[in-house]
């Protein structure tokens, strides 16, 4: 039911459900409507607005591929989402960053990144993208607007009541703020309401689930893991896993770890898009696992399937909190869990890029076998697929 913003504003601090909001570039005056209506301390945990690219960075704990995307408006959604989990009081003896779900207290994060009009003309579309992230649901809509049909004051307005009907959705209600588009305008919606699996995956009270084939939290460890973002899954991928079948003679089962080390975790749009890529009877696993310590954790015995620029960031001691140290005891502990790296080299700059290349502790060689040039050699990255407009953004 259409109702006015003052209604809204308060039936959403009647909801019960805790927030935290992240607007950048548009969407602002949302959070002024929140808290002018009384009863704000019962919904609104915090609001930002990371508005320069650095306090985007900071936000997300790294840099996106675009600041106004869709992509980046469900990663802010789920910084919200983390955000309030650890915000809101523990119950007495749950943790602090499973209480949203352990506690069963109702929380969401809100986001809005936009592009809007500006004291100097703009080359792209004017446009918004808005996401929820909660326990079990991420949802994302965005919308383009007719360029000079409305003030940046006008755009603002609407951007902003768009906010406020995803404050309303998140809170489970079934009221809005009427949205006042032009006849070529359309929002754009997105969703994926969450299996219990993948909910008590990111809740952290599960360490793994098994898609794709024989789905489900299986117990059995797989001899043969690739692990990867997979964003997007490519032919070099697929010739990877191929060769890496061949020379071990087991199955290679694919792993995306949901957890990063510089950004939120992956939501549940962003799960559901990745797995689409592969085959129905490929197996990969979900896990919690962003580091290749916590992956021989998971997988213990396991020979795990890398290219030579992901085993060179293995034995980098930057990507370690405790440096040199932590980076030693890293490794000993894959050693001694008993994992393996097949490691398949690439062209890079015109030349082979291969395990002999490789500045490695011996520790670390010690447990490597690779792919020759002969057998493998791939220049093809996601990253540039990205960048290119060859993957979707």
């Amino acid at each position: 039911m259409s109702v006015s913003i003052e209604q809204l504003v308060s039936r959403i601090h009647a909801a019960q459900t805790r927030l935290v909001l992240a607007v950048s570039g548009g969407g602002s005056r949302a959070i002024a409507d929140l808290l002018e209506v009384p009863g704000a301390s019962r919904s609104v945990l915090e609001a930002v607005v990371p508005y320069c690219p650095q306090a985007m960075i900071d936000w997300l704990g790294g840099p996106p591929d675009q600041f106004c995307s869709e992509p980046t408006a469900r990663a802010m959604a789920m910084a919200a989402f983390r955000r309030a989990c650890r915000l809101v009081p523990p119950a007495a003896g749950q943790p602090v960053d499973r209480v949203a779900l352990a506690a069963g207290q109702p929380v969401a994060g809100v986001a809005c990144t936009a592009s809007l009009a500006s004291d100097r003309p703009k080359r792209g579309p004017h446009r918004a993208h808005v996401a929820i992230q909660t326990a079990a649901v991420t949802v994302s809509r965005s919308i383009e607007l007719q360029k000079g049909r409305r003030t940046r004051a006008g755009e603002e307005q609407l951007v902003s009541a768009l906010v406020l009907d995803a404050v309303a959705g998140a809170c489970g209600l079934s009221d809005w703020v009427a949205l006042d588009l032009l006849p070529e305008e359309r929002v754009d919606e997105a969703r994926h309401e969450a299996p219990e699996p993948w909910q008590k995956l990111l809740a952290g009270s599960l360490g793994a689930v098994r898609e794709g084939a024989s789905p489900g939290s299986a117990d059995r460890v797989p001899r043969a893991v690739f692990p990867g973002s997979f964003h997007p899954l490519h032919d070099g991928h697929r010739r990877m896993a191929r060769v890496a079948r061949e020379r071990l003679g087991v199955p290679i089962e694919f792993e995306i770890s949901i957890e990063n080390v510089d950004k939120p975790p992956l939501d549940y749009l962003e799960i559901a898009r990745r797995l689409a890529q592969f085959d129905p009877a490929e197996a990969i696993w979900l896990t919690r696992a962003p580091t290749f310590e916590a992956k021989s954790a998971q997988f213990p015995g396991t020979t795990f399937v890398v290219g030579a620029d992901t085993l060179r960031r293995i034995a980098d001691g930057r990507y370690y909190a405790g440096g040199a140290p932590a980076c030693g005891s890293a490794f000993a502990q894959i050693a001694g869990r008993g994992c393996r790296f097949l490691v398949f080299g690439r062209r890079d700059a015109g030349r082979f890029l291969g395990l002999a290349d490789l500045e490695l502790p011996p520790v670390l060689r010690a447990i490597c076998d690779e792919v020759p040039e002969s057998e493998f050699c791939e220049d093809v990255s996601s990253t540039e697929l990205r960048r290119s407009g060859q993957a979707r953004e």
